[in-house]
Parts: structure tokens; sequence; C-alpha cells
């Protein structure tokens, strides 16, 4: 009989822990700390600092530092103050199963916790932690959206597994980590995902509230506070999503990484259009009109004018368009003058959506579309359906997730710090106490 999540997050020990695994955390590590730094410079992350900071303050559980920014709350506004600076890049890794993100409220919510401990934590033991969070998250997620009628973001499931995850941290054994997911679930935020979509907010992905309601079940739990059971864990429907729980790993089978900081959704969209843009030698004059086909909630993406970096993380015609005309969606195509050029705006405001029913059927462990571009002199340019790359099955080289980091990182805390970074969190499970702690600084500092 396979182990209970509960059972599964007291037992783990870094030697459970396959290369496999490692090398998916590693990668999070790095991918995520280049995401905060570009995310700290924005305005819904100023705003989430300064309410932490207001509502937050350091208290017995100890004194945590927000990412990126260097100044002290507790660890679960760490948590939110964090979790909210990530998430306002669409740029973090991801689960596609799980339509949703794991990264982005896990590392601010445990790195968080780590702070604030008495016992300084090394390498791999952070590593046994992170593990246990993502893969609970990830189980969770796959559970709650087989089983609730409503899309729910990141934040609902990632609650749970940062707080089972947080009660291993403080000392927790099996009763504790099982009262702290109920308490996660039960208080974590039930939002529905694609009334951000329609609507593109600061509210984003959910985990800014996510990860400190899965901090703060941690701490209620360890101190006697009961939870409901976790219906994600143990609840009617859940058994399938379980069963090999310890043998296989959900974070290593359905970690993707992203190529561009927008939703993924857009991505197989924008990867169509750049391969025919280069490989028909095309200028972005030569193109009339796009046609994209594709599931029916990537539709709803729409975007064909964002004003701000909320709307631009949930379009997808100005990313395409972006793309033709500039041939990148990078930091620069988030800014203020990208968001008023006439050349994308033309572009994006030419292309249609269509919401496709094979593709909506296709489109589960996947994420599918197909772009066609329509030339001045009439001629149609059909790419071939596409998912995005960043997959597993398709995954970004080791080069391209380097580069990613320090096009993302280097204009904002500076290329050897960010390298710092890089070297530390590539090796992060191998760490003492003392270089671990090092790491941690340097990902908390302020630019």
């Amino acid at each position: 009989m396979p182990p209970r999540f509960d059972t599964f997050s007291a037992a783990l020990t870094f030697d459970d822990l396959p290369d496999a695994v490692l090398a998916v955390l590693r990668r999070s590590f790095l991918d995520t700390m280049g995401v905060a730094a570009v995310g700290s410079t924005t305005p819904m992350s100023a705003i989430a600092q300064k309410a932490a900071l207001a509502l937050f303050g350091p208290g017995n559980a100890g004194a945590s530092r927000m990412l990126m920014d260097g100044r002290a709350v507790s660890p679960a506004g760490a948590a939110m103050a964090g979790a909210f600076t990530v998430d306002s890049i669409d740029a973090h890794d991801g689960t596609t199963p799980c339509k949703g993100h794991v990264g982005s409220a896990v590392f601010p919510a445990l790195i968080a916790m780590a702070q604030a401990q008495d016992r300084p934590l090394d390498g791999q033991r952070f590593a046994t932690i992170l593990a246990i969070a993502y893969e609970v998250s990830c189980r969770a997620g796959l559970v709650q959206h087989a089983t609730c009628a409503d899309y729910h973001t990141s934040g609902a499931w990632t609650a749970v597994g940062v707080a089972a995850a947080g009660a291993r941290m403080l000392g927790g054994g099996t009763e504790i980590i099982r009262q702290a997911a109920g308490i996660g679930e039960y208080h974590g935020p039930r939002s529905q995902m694609m009334r951000c979509i329609d609507f593109p907010t600061n509210v984003r992905d959910g985990v800014g509230w996510g990860a400190p309601s899965g901090v703060t079940a941690a701490y209620l739990a360890m101190e006697g506070f009961t939870g409901a059971p976790a219906l994600t864990c143990e609840g009617p429907g859940s058994e399938p999503f379980w069963k090999d729980l310890g043998q296989g790993w959900r974070l290593v089978d359905h970690t993707h990484y992203k190529a561009y900081p927008c939703c993924r959704w857009s991505h197989p969209a924008v990867d169509g259009a750049a391969h025919l843009m280069q490989a028909h030698g095309l200028s972005p004059d030569d193109v009339a009109s796009i046609e994209i086909k594709t599931f029916h909630y990537a539709t709803r993406l729409a975007g064909y004018e964002p004003k701000n970096q909320d709307e631009f993380a949930y379009a997808i015609a100005f990313p395409v368009a972006a793309m033709i005309a500039r041939g990148q969606v990078g930091v620069s195509e988030l800014s203020s003058e990208a968001l008023r050029d006439q050349e994308i705006l033309r572009l994006s405001r030419a292309t249609t959506l269509i919401d496709d029913v094979k593709m909506t059927e296709m489109s589960t462990d996947k994420r599918w579309a197909e772009i066609t571009l329509i030339l001045q002199d009439g001629t149609r340019l059909v790419d071939k359906p596409r998912t995005p790359r960043g997959d597993p099955d398709m995954p970004l080289s080791d080069g391209e997730i380097l580069d990613k980091f320090h096009l993302l990182a280097d204009p904002v805390i500076g290329r050897d710090r960010a390298a710092d970074i890089r070297d530390l969190s590539q090796q992060f499970d191998r760490l003492d106490v003392h270089d671990f702690a090092r790491l941690i600084t340097l990902c908390t500092d302020a630019p």
C-alpha cells in the first residue's frame, strides 16, 4: 500500500530523492530567482511589499526578509510579498496538467520560513522540504481539477503543499502535517482563474495568498490548531492521484519552463509565428493579418491592446504580434513603450482568434495552437499545430535557461550577483549551512 501524503511528507529523506527530482529543483531555483529579480521592479511587487510591511511585522516566529527587497517582516508576510513578486512577471515554472504554477508559491514561502528557523538549514534539508512542497502541490492540484467544477488558481492547491512542507520544516510529524494540510486547504484561496483571464489585474494566479495561507497553516498546526481533512489529499476521488506516491514523481513528469514572460497558453502561437517568419524570410511589413486556431481558454486571453503588465500577461494576440514585429518576446516587450508600439498594435488588431473544438479536446496534458499568417498579397502561410516548448518532452536547454535567467536578473541585480546566485542555486542541495545562508541572502538583498 502506498504511503499517505502525511506519512510521505514526514518520512521523506534526502537520500530518497532521485537525481531527476534534484535536477528539476535546481533548475526551478535558478529560474524562479530570475523571475523574482525582474518582478521586484514591478508596481505590483512594490504594493505587496508595502502591504507586508504594514500588516505583517516580525513577531515571535522570527523575521524574514522579502525576496529581492531586504526588509524584514514575518514569514507569512515575506511569503505573501515574495509570491506576488514572482507572480508579477508571468515567466515562472509551471505544471501543465494542473494548469498552474508551483514555484511561484513554494519558493517564496519556504525561503521565508527557512530564515526564521532556530536551526539553520543546509541544502539537503531544504531540498527535501522543497520536494515535499512540489509533489504534494502537484498532486493536490490534479485532484482539485478533477473533483471541483470551478477552475481554481494555483494558490488554492499550493497552499496545501506549502502547509505540508512547512509543517515538516518546523519539526511536525505525521499528524501535524495532516492537520496543516487541512488548515491550508480550508483557508486557502478558492479563486476562480478565468476571472483574472477575462479581467486581468494584480490578483493573478492566487499564489500571493496561497503561499502565506500555507505558511500560517503550518504554524497553526504546530500550536495544536486542527483542520478539516484536506479533500485534495484524502477526500472522495483523490485516491488515483496519490496511489504511486513515493514511486513516481509528478514534479519530474509535469514541470515545464517558459520561454516568454506571458501566459503559456499563448506560447505555441508565438513559437509558430517565429517559425513562419524565419522559414519564409519575412519582415513585419509582409504580414497583413493573423489567424490563431486554439483551445477555448486560450481564446479568452485575447489582449489586442494591453495597457499594462497584467493585461500583457494574459494576452495572446499582442505577444504574437510582438514576435512578428520584433523577433522576440522578452522583458523589453513589457515596457510602456512597447505597449504603445504602433507596428505591434497594427498586427495585434489584425489578429483573429478561432475557438477550435478539436484543439480544446486535445488540450489536456498539452496546450495546442495553429497559426496562419496572411501576407499582403493574400498568400496564406499555415504552420503545423504546436505545443509549447519547455515541457519535459521538449525541454528548454540548460543554455536557454541560463540565458533567460541572466536576461531577467542582470539588469536588476547586476551580473556579478546574478552569477553568484546562478552558481549556488545550481548546486543548492550540496551546500552546507554557511553557503546556503549566503544563497538566501543573495536572493533577499535589495537590488
